[in-house]
């Protein structure tokens, strides 16, 4: 462990020590990997220096559209969805060029369809949330081989899919919604009927991509919101998929889990809630374990993961820590789970 200048990191390096902002606030716990985001955050918040483990960095380079265009449509997206007004959709349209750089970004790079992403825990962000799914959305499209239209009108309708949130009065961050009354649980339920009202007359928009914000929340079994429908068009089940998972990491009308916890509701409702093809495609490049996740094996080592094995995303290359007795592994011993088949992580470590 080192004292390390914030100016100094490049992103991957592991944290020592809990990040202590202002009156004993924990703004980054210990054993969190540095993102490049969370470095611009401390440089901002005019933090100098910060504890590192040695020998532990990790370039976690494993992002489905890069961070300067990330940041710049996320801008954007927010900008259109703090200003509109119901049924007022002047600039709405503008979300068109947003879709197009997202859906570029991943057709243009044959890399970005054959990874593996770490998709990570995170606050209730609207607008983080709506970027998200449609990211994951269009790269699930894509590797469904679905015609570029389609792919397009995907991406239009799950950037949008949450509009009509904006128009309810309930409380959604982080909150099931078992614990509201039935009346706000009806009133939460009625923001896809909102968001589908407030785009229906929109020329711009396809029938298919103002379908999404109605039919994004029906499932399968006919279990779903807001018409219980059993039969769903392909691009509404993709779209179903990518936001339950994704509302259940940053706690958006949900309780807020783990990457893992996620990952499993979706796989265990597969055949029942979501489409099997959907979820197959989708489970097989979202990591299990993302990058930096601290996790203990089967053997009682302590250790982190470090890198993503393709195709297998519960399989990742660890490297150990510490083993079951707490002694310090000096020797950065790695351990690649998809060769070595009895050792197998048990559990993750907060």
């Amino acid at each position: 462990m080192h004292l390390e200048k914030v100016s100094n990191l490049v992103g991957g390096e592991y944290l020592a020590k809990p990040v202590i902002y202002g009156l004993n606030q924990v703004l980054i716990y210990e054993g969190t990997i540095l993102r490049k985001e969370y470095i611009e955050r401390l440089i901002n918040l005019g933090i100098d220096e910060v504890y590192i483990i040695d020998d532990l960095s990790i370039q976690d380079e494993s992002e489905i559209i890069n961070d300067e265009v990330k940041k710049d449509c996320t801008i954007k997206v927010k900008k259109l969805l703090d200003s509109h007004i119901y049924k007022d959709n002047d600039k709405l349209s503008e979300i068109k060029e947003t879709t197009t750089r997202i859906i570029n970004e991943i057709l243009e790079k044959k890399e970005v369809v054959e990874k593996i992403y770490d998709i990570r825990e995170r606050s209730a962000d609207l607008c983080d949330h709506c970027i998200n799914v449609s990211t994951l959305s269009i790269l699930t499209a894509v590797k469904m081989n679905l015609p570029e239209n389609l792919i397009y009108d995907i991406g239009v309708g799950s950037i949008l899919h949450d509009l009509g949130l904006k128009y309810i009065s309930v409380p959604y961050n982080n909150i099931s919604l078992d614990e509201l009354t039935p009346e706000r649980a009806f009133e939460y339920k009625k923001h896809t009927v909102y968001g589908f009202s407030s785009v229906e007359k929109e020329s711009w928009m396809t029938s298919t991509a103002k379908k999404i914000l109605l039919f994004h929340h029906e499932r399968i079994n006919g279990s779903g919101f807001p018409l219980k429908l059993r039969t769903i068009a392909i691009e509404n089940r993709i779209v179903a998929v990518c936001d339950a998972f994704d509302e259940l990491i940053c706690g958006i009308g949900c309780k807020q889990v783990k990457v893992q916890e996620a990952i499993e509701y979706i796989r265990v409702n597969k055949e029942t809630k979501f489409d099997s093809k959907v979820v197959d495609i989708f489970l097989d490049f979202v990591a299990t374990y993302p990058i930096g996740t601290h996790v203990l094996t089967n053997e009682g080592d302590t250790a982190i993961v470090i890198e993503q094995n393709e195709h297998f995303s519960d399989r990742p290359k660890i490297r150990l820590i510490k083993n079951k007795d707490n002694q310090i592994y000096n020797d950065n011993k790695t351990i690649d789970l998809l060769e070595v088949h009895h050792v197998f992580i048990e559990k993750v470590l907060d």
